[in-house]
């Protein structure tokens, strides 16, 4: 069976992601794609490194044909996915890689994005699209909201530990470093090379960043109280990849023996042996996520690290991960690719 796939936003990273995995996908197939600034174009002239594939010419939103479209990515900027998955055909499955349906309290979404949300109904029917932790809903669901890409690397690290009870709730540092694909494609000043290239600035410090709405959420939920880390995100000079250095005061044993267990049966997720770090440069260009766990001189404090590629795992791979469970595939289907390196 062949499954007709949409992508909404595909002039962007994400969208240039989708396409490059789907390509590979043995049962989608796209059949519309959207860019608005760039409509009539052709995708090749927009990413030369998918000139060999045969797709869809970019087109506006309001110009794509449901009637056909069993799924459809939503890459949008964040705001815009809400009045359209509102307004799409209800046989359309949505997985949303932006921030629209990501935080289930209205309150919640307007204090951390600054605007009412336009499609509440739908807000809180979402499911939370961290597949190893969800999947069970999203096997069902028709609309999936997809992490943060800052916000999944850590939880991959923190909520076995939070659940488990091994960690202290109240003294957890979270310090990460994203490579600048993360800012997107739109052209920035900051984002210049000049600026970027031997730099290293962290950004959306203090507790601003809009990603803690989804640590207070999942976090909270898991304890039952709550739960408020200290995250500040670093901006560093690689093109993708997120490395998270998260704090705990907790016996690094036992939190090593417990990230074991949790992914022991995960396909994308792997736990180094006690004392082996991950970097980003282990999983460049794959779905893959890699937990290390070392001790801290200090006996009772431990180093949990958790690296992933931002624009894979941390977004279009997890999306397709969420649309093989919701089409009735494999979970791993088009996913199984290796890392590149160097």
């Amino acid at each position: 069976m062949t499954h007709k796939i949409a992508i909404l936003g595909a002039s962007g990273y994400t969208g240039a992601e989708l396409v490059r995995l789907i390509a590979t996908h043995p049962t989608m197939e796209i059949v519309a794609l959207s860019a608005d600034r760039k409509a009539g174009m052709q995708m090749s002239e927009v990413y030369p490194h998918l000139r060999h594939l045969d797709l869809p010419t970019l087109v506006k939103l309001e110009e794509i044909d449901f009637t056909d479209v069993d799924l459809c990515f939503a890459a949008l900027p964040h705001g815009l996915s809400q009045a359209l998955v509102r307004d799409l055909p209800k046989h359309v499955k949505v997985v949303d890689l932006g921030a629209d349906f990501r935080l289930t309290d209205p309150a919640e979404y307007e204090k951390w994005y600054g605007a009412p949300h336009v499609a509440v109904e739908l807000q809180k029917t979402a499911v939370y699209g961290l597949t190893e932790f969800y999947r069970d809903d999203i096997k069902s669901a028709r609309l999936v909201a997809g992490t943060g890409c800052n916000a999944a690397t850590v939880q991959f690290a923190l909520r076995p530990l939070i659940a488990s009870g091994l960690i202290d709730l109240d003294s957890i540092i979270c310090d990460l470093k994203n490579g600048v694909s993360g800012a997107g494609r739109s052209l920035k000043e900051n984002m210049l090379f000049a600026e970027r290239s031997t730099d290293v600035q962290g950004y959306a410090q203090g507790g601003k960043h809009r990603h803690l709405g989804e640590f207070d959420q999942e976090f909270s939920a898991i304890a039952g109280r709550d739960v408020r880390i200290v995250f500040t995100p670093h901006l560093v000079p690689v093109n993708r990849g997120i490395l998270a250095d998260c704090y705990v005061q907790g016996d690094a044993a036992a939190i090593h023996a417990a990230l074991v267990e949790q992914y022991q049966d995960e396909s994308f997720v792997t736990v180094l042996p006690f004392g082996q770090m991950p970097g980003m440069g282990h999983v460049t260009g794959s779905n893959l996520c890699h937990l290390g766990v070392v001790a801290d001189r200090v006996p009772g404090r431990a180093l949990v690290v958790s690296a992933l590629d931002n624009l894979c795992k941390g977004s279009s791979g997890q999306a397709m991960q969420n649309a093989n469970l919701m089409l009735g595939e494999d979970e791993t289907t088009g996913l199984m690719m290796a890392p590149v390196f160097p």
